[in-house]
């Protein structure tokens, strides 16, 4: 189980990127959550196995559709216990 804490820069709000991210991240089967910045950045902490991680992260390289990613900053996490993957607000 890794964990990582993730965020992404560009037009990340306002394009279902943190409803699209929870899709991803539970068909995944990462658990975490997801929540927008102020700075009108995304911010994702996620927790799984390492291929799935992978391919989440790969993911949020790209985004939804309508979404323009132009960094991700990815740091270790640390590991916290998640009951699944949930969009924080506020």
């Amino acid at each position: 189980m890794i964990h990582r804490e993730i965020t992404v820069k560009g037009k990340v709000q306002g394009v279902f990127f943190r409803a699209t991210a929870r899709s991803v991240a539970v068909k995944l089967g990462l658990k975490g959550t997801v929540k927008n910045l102020p700075d009108g950045s995304v911010r994702i902490v996620a927790a799984g196995q390492e291929a799935a991680m992978e391919e989440f992260i790969d993911w949020c390289r790209v985004g939804p559709i309508g979404a323009s990613v132009t960094s991700l900053d990815i740091e270790e996490g640390t590991p916290r216990h998640y009951e699944g993957f949930e969009i924080l607000h506020g």
